[in-house]
């Protein structure tokens, strides 16, 4: 059975285990083999869960964000964590932060992003990170593990991850790629959130309906999938003969490359909140996705979200 307990409240913890120095340009049309001069490009800390821990704090929630973190990026990383004003928890590593590059053609609207692999983290390491995590939960709202994992990584991270939040009693939020969403499902997170290819790749089924039944079938508690221009579907273990899909009237053009993170925020918020409906995180997830979408850089909604809440289109569907 699905049940969720009693209401809480308490700051949400993103855990990010491959974060990134996150630069960004803004290009007047690329012409692929020539050269461009472009404005300064923006340096900010990144990472999915860095994401969702600004966009969280952004909307008046609180927040810690824990991350690995080494030199020589990782000084710029912690200096603009900093100078943000979101409250983070950094474990000193000697692997070197990665960086993720994101080019935004702001003449065609295409966004192209370059992310690097991560180092590899020792064992003393993963045991400093997991230990830092175990520290900062008590109390706490939900757990949000975000991103993909470094090289030579445990997949089971994540899954590690659900277990300790459900023996505290929290709610744990996982979006990732590849096998971690299915260690994940297996130990009962509460919510997943892929897109439709990690959710095809995760499974090996290419109808997204068909997928998440796999995953609700391997013990995932909700499921968030989303589905680009098309919104977001929704699906909830406590209700196998239906799903939701939702959408804007029309589709929004901009960058898209928090729009995930922002509406993990949302979904976030509620748990947080005590709201464990998913169908009553659609509008904000839907919202502040589209919202993330509006902005120049990742970790930022607009303040339209609210605008575009009312508009959202909800249907449910049998399956």
């Amino acid at each position: 059975m699905n049940h969720a307990p009693a209401p809480r409240t308490g700051r949400i913890i993103t855990v990010t285990p491959n974060p990134a120095l996150d630069v960004t340009y803004h290009v007047d049309g690329i012409r692929w083999g020539e050269t461009h001069r472009v404005p300064a490009g923006t340096e900010r800390a990144g990472g999915k869960g860095l994401n969702v821990a600004r966009v969280a704090h952004q909307q008046g929630y609180p927040v810690l964000a824990i991350a690995p973190v080494g030199c020589p990026n990782g000084h710029q990383f912690a200096r603009e964590l900093a100078s943000s004003g979101v409250p983070h928890r950094l474990v000193p590593v000697s692997a070197g932060t990665r960086r993720t590059i994101t080019i935004v053609d702001t003449r065609s609207g295409q966004t192209s992003i370059f992310n690097e692999f991560g180092a590899a983290l020792a064992d003393t390491e993963w045991d400093a990170l997991e230990a830092g995590i175990e520290r900062e939960i008590p109390g706490a709202g939900v757990l949000v593990a975000s991103g993909s994992l470094p090289a030579e990584a445990d997949p089971e991270f994540f899954a590690a991850l659900v277990r300790l939040a459900h023996s505290r009693g929290i709610p744990a939020v996982i979006d990732t790629s590849g096998p971690g969403i299915r260690e994940a499902a297996g130990a009962g997170a509460d919510l997943l959130k892929p897109n439709r290819e990690e959710l095809r790749d995760a499974t090996g089924i290419e109808d997204p309906v068909a997928a998440s039944r796999e995953l609700l079938r391997l013990g995932a508690q909700r499921i968030l999938v989303s589905a680009g221009e098309d919104g977001m579907l929704a699906f909830d273990a406590g209700a196998p003969a239906v799903f939701w899909s939702a959408r804007l009237p029309r589709p929004l053009q901009g960058n898209p490359t928090g729009a995930g993170d922002a509406a993990v925020a949302a979904a976030a918020a509620r748990f947080a909140s005590g709201e464990w409906s998913i169908r009553s995180m659609l509008p904000s997830a839907t919202a502040w996705s589209a919202a993330a979408v509006l902005m120049p850089l990742a970790g930022q909604v607009s303040p339209r979200y609210r605008e575009l809440e009312q508009e959202v289109i909800i249907t449910e569907r049998a399956v």
